[in-house]
């Protein structure tokens, strides 16, 4: 606790200072309790006049020089503008700030107290702000012509670029024609039963009937698909004006990791360094970094990171590199010369990549460390115990490390906030998982720097452009735009993923194609991942426009919201739940509207208007946090006490603070469902918000996919274990928000094929086993096709190859990528879609839960190394075992036509057509079972091959390939012989 011979204060972890003598500040002779001069003021100001550790009463010359100095208020407000300047101090490694969830009853006064002087303050500065239109008023015109900024300033930050009508007329046209093609087919189908195999008949009339319900769930949104254009240019025109400060909003970082032994604390740091050096304005970058596993490991990898960081910020500003994440940069197989032109580059790359290299081995060497945990528990440098020993009982934490502390880079330059979050955990306490870490950063970041966009990362998400901020600033601060936004998604993209891409982990289809029409509706879905949130909509307010809207007719349509012809807007009644949270709604944004007021109130009255407005029971029990959400445009107040707003910090991150609050439920991100990032941007899009669809050029984040075969499949399976839970909740897309018709049709029919898709297993498990039993049984689920059925047939495959060619004409999208995606559509849906239905049900309906373990996504040495490991699950067999099912019919029919003779092969085609379809649409996953040695486990072999011989020998034993003869002819044939 001691730096340069001089005390920290323990309040604040600032230096004491020194006093009129020059030497160090003492407030208590008796135990030298070490309490810097600002916080011993503010003591004396609550009425403490006894030491905090002794409780013996400090000094009377001490007491009466700070009355003296009360009595000069300039010299005091200068004071706290001072410290307000100096932020949240940076600390040494051992003193974290850790503080258990019991709070004293006037938690929170103080603060009130304080906010009464800046609210005052405000009062002064409206005056002058009105004096100062007065005075420029009286400016002549022809100066006010020299100050204006330049033309583009006055531009649209951003365009939309809707898709030329020669490529998007004749793909609507071909989906009208396939829906009439269906429905001929299905006529078809449905007059013309099969009475030899009736079952096998029905059962495959029920199954196209799904395939084709979501077909049109997931093609209609795509209707309206468009692009958007920005204009980073403008935006700096607009918001940084040379010679004044910039004026382009904060933004808030969250990082969210949980076991720095699954997820390498080496990409953790890249994550981080990539932000800390993103092209913005370092006033304006926040960094917080929640820990969920209260990890030493974590903490001390980011202790390195960022000293680190104080050598790779400038230098990534330096020569404007790209991507500024090291491990990736120093990683790029391209000429990094192109377009330098400094002679010191090369040079001072070479001493970067080595400072890099050394920074790897200590963060290895810290992951060598932990690998086995001492009996006593993990110890700081200090000699104190880790708080967070103990993973599942632990006070929470947090640490700033970067900031406005004079902890600057190594050119003198301040560098972004940095701070580590590790949120209380209790038994006895729900924790929610991610959504509840993400909720406790909102709180946190809130109490400290309040910035109003939020831009949340996983931790192996790194910034791959540095204007990516930019990107999404050109539609958030477009007044025109960013009003009714929530939030601006980017696309994901991967690094170290095989150039076949063979289990699809890019999702190229849904990124470059479904998100483009929802971007035409009312905007994409979240994704977890890549968001830029507006902090209101977090909160569960409605968008500005909503109320005006709600008074006067809407131009826009209730089906798309892009036109006012293509449907009639007709209002759906509303139901007694919409009514009361509408009702409630509405309460909240009055009161909104009052406390923006506030400043006409005394402080018992602000008091009191905010008990009544229920804001407590809605945000908790923090009136620092609730001031806080009434801040549109962000910040913390001028007055406030570093050291207070700690405390306040990890109040709001105490387990208990959420009980009887909206947390989780209206307001943050929404609890029920392991995939809360579909359940939050679905309520935001309910209240009326939209959001917007970003892709750069370059792409904005990049991150690492699990491509081997096991891992991929158990995400998938998480993935769609949430959407069957929310299937089952009351969010359920099919009957929630219906009252006020905020969301338009087109995006609740996306909704509702998020969360049903999962459920598509069933018909498609049954659909592959099809032609197996057709082989095995020399029946078919189709009769002899005549000349209509079969222009029919041929009209619906045409209709499907060029409804595909269509799409990828105007997406961009390669056939590849489409054909990828189809084939892991069959290996996802007849393994993990479906098991999560199964667990889904087991666990909303007889509370049986499905813990996930996290995906290890480190590769191996070797290029695409783990893309050849096979571990055991169990979601490998029912794909394994339709393979062999399928392989043993195409034999047995073959066999079955060389018995029956010439006229047996006719039908024979139909059957192995449909055979081989369903093999080569799992034959990714049979390259992924044989692996690089191409040797298979042998619990799935020995499982596969046992269910597919006994479901084989069954239908061969019921309808064998050779006929039956009846035994009594061959009886009297014999005795008709004469011997």
């Amino acid at each position: 606790m001691m730096e340069s011979g001089v005390p920290v204060c323990h309040t604040c972890g600032e230096h004491v200072g020194l006093n009129g003598n020059g030497e160090p500040f003492v407030a208590c002779h008796d135990c030298n309790f070490p309490i810097c001069k600002t916080c011993f003021d503010y003591e004396l100001k609550e009425g403490r006049k006894a030491c905090l550790r002794c409780g013996n009463p400090y000094d009377e010359n001490l007491l009466d020089d700070a009355e003296k100095a009360s009595g000069d208020r300039s010299t005091i407000d200068a004071h706290m503008d001072k410290s307000q300047d100096a932020g949240i101090h940076a600390r040494h490694i051992s003193s974290v700030s850790t503080l258990d969830s019991e709070m004293t009853e006037d938690n929170g006064n103080p603060i009130w107290k304080n906010r009464v002087e800046s609210w005052k303050e405000k009062k002064n500065k409206k005056k002058k702000t009105s004096i100062k239109v007065e005075i420029e008023a009286q400016v002549p015109p022809e100066q006010l012509m020299e100050d204006k900024p330049a033309a583009d300033a006055f531009q649209p930050l951003s365009t939309v670029i809707p898709i030329p009508k020669s490529r998007l007329a004749p793909y609507r046209t071909v989906i009208i024609m396939r829906l009439i093609i269906l429905g001929l087919f299905f006529h078809y189908r449905v007059t013309n039963p099969v009475d030899s195999a009736f079952a096998l008949w029905l059962t495959s009339v029920i199954c196209e009937i799904w395939f084709a319900f979501s077909w049109v769930l997931d093609q209609f949104p795509k209707w309206y698909p468009i692009n958007r254009d920005t204009y980073i240019d403008r935006l700096s025109a607009r918001y940084e004006r040379e010679g004044e400060p910039s004026e382009l909003a904060a933004v808030d970082f969250f990082v969210s990791t949980v076991d720095p032994l699954k997820e390498p604390p080496l990409i953790t740091a890249n994550t981080v360094l990539s932000i800390l050096a993103l092209d913005y304005p370092v006033d304006k970058v926040s960094c917080y970094v929640s820990d969920d596993g209260a990890a030493m490991l974590s903490f001390e990898s980011l202790v390195e990171t960022a000293d680190f960081a104080r050598k790779w910020v400038p230098f990534c500003k330096k020569f404007s590199i790209e991507p500024r994440a090291p491990e990736f940069y120093f990683s790029q197989k391209i000429d990094y010369l192109k377009d330098k032109v400094q002679s010191s580059f090369v040079k001072e790359r070479r001493a970067m990549k080595r400072d890099y290299e050394e920074f790897k081995i200590r963060i290895n060497a810290l992951v060598a460390k932990a690998q086995k945990t001492p009996e006593e528990g993990w110890t700081m440098q200090d000699g104190t115990p880790w708080p967070g020993n103990n993973t599942r009982d632990h006070p929470g934490m947090i640490q700033v490390f970067l900031g406005y502390s004079g902890a600057r880079d190594i050119d003198g330059n301040e560098l972004p906030r940095l701070v580590y979050v590790s949120r209380e955990k209790r038994p006895g306490y729900q924790h929610h998982k991610k959504a509840g870490a993400e909720n406790a950063l909102v709180r946190v970041s809130a109490v400290l720097t309040n910035a109003p966009f939020i831009l949340n990362l996983d931790c192996d998400h790194y910034v791959n452009n540095s204007k990516a901020v930019r990107e999404a600033m050109c539609f958030l601060m477009d007044p025109e735009v960013g009003r009714d936004v929530c939030y601006v998604q980017f696309p994901q993209r991967f690094d170290g993923i095989d150039r076949s891409d063979r289990y699809a982990n890019r999702n190229t289809v849904f990124f470059d194609v479904n998100m483009k029409g929802l971007d035409g509706i009312q905007g994409p879905v979240y994704v977890g991942t890549g968001c830029v949130f507006n902090r209101q909509a977090l909160y569960g307010y409605g968008p500005p426009s909503m109320r005006s809207l709600s008074k006067s007719s809407s131009s826009s349509c209730s089906w798309c919201g892009c036109c006012s012809c293509c449907c009639p807007g007709k209002k759906a009644p509303k139901d007694p739940s919409e009514l009361y949270r509408d009702a409630k709604r509405e309460e909240l944004d009055a009161a909104i509207f009052n406390l923006r007021e506030i400043d006409n109130y005394d402080d018992y009255e602000r008091s009191m208007l905010i008990s009544q407005r229920s804001f407590e029971k809605t945000f908790g029990l923090s009136s620092v946090f609730i001031e806080s959400t009434i801040m549109e445009n962000g910040g913390v107040a001028e007055s406030a006490n570093p050291s207070t707003l700690i405390k306040e910090a990890i109040h709001v991150i105490s387990c208990g603070y959420e009980e009887k609050t909206e947390w989780g439920k209206e307001i943050g991100w929404i609890y029920g469902s392991v995939t809360e990032d579909i359940l939050t941007g679905f309520k935001m899009h309910c209240r009326g918000w939209r959001s917007i669809y970003c892709m750069p050029l370059r792409p904005a984040f990049k991150g690492s996919a699990p491509i081997n075969l096991s891992d991929r499949l158990h995400q998938v399976l998480r993935w769609a274990l949430g959407s069957v839970e929310i299937f089952l909740s009351r969010h359920c897309p099919l009957w929630y928000g219906f009252g006020g018709g905020r969301l338009k049709w087109l995006q609740r029919m996306a909704y509702i094929n998020t969360i049903v898709y999962p459920f598509t297993s069933l018909p498609l498990i049954a659909y592959c086993t099809l032609p197996a039993i057709c082989l095995l049984t020399g029946k078919f689920i189709i009769p002899t096709l005549s000349n209509l059925a079969s222009v029919l047939f041929l009209g619906l495959f045409l209709s499907i190859i060029v409804t595909a060619v269509l799409e990828l004409r105007w997406s961009g999208v390669s056939i590849e990528d489409l054909w990828r995606n189809e084939q892991f559509w069959v290996i996802g849906g007849v393994s993990a879609h479906l098991f999560a239905v199964f667990q889904g049900f087991l666990k909303m309906l007889a509370g049986i839960d499905t813990n996930f373990t996290v995906t290890a996504k480190a590769a191996e040495d070797a290029e695409f190394g783990e893309l050849y490991i096979v571990k055991w699950t169990t979601l490998l067999i029912p794909p394994t075992t339709l393979l062999i099912i399928n392989m043993v019919g195409v034999v047995a029919g073959f066999s079955d036509a060389l018995n029956k003779g010439y006229e047996a092969w006719g039908p024979l085609f139909g059957k192995v057509f449909f055979s081989f379809w369903v093999i080569l649409h799992l034959y990714p996953f049979l390259k992924g079972l044989m692996g690089r040695q191409n040797r298979t486990p042998t619990i799935v072999v020995l499982w596969s091959v046992l269910l597919a011989s006994v479901f084989s020998l069954v239908w061969v034993r019921i309808n064998p390939f050779i006929n039956t003869v009846d035994s009594t002819i061959v009886a009297q044939t014999c005795t008709s012989i004469d011997c």
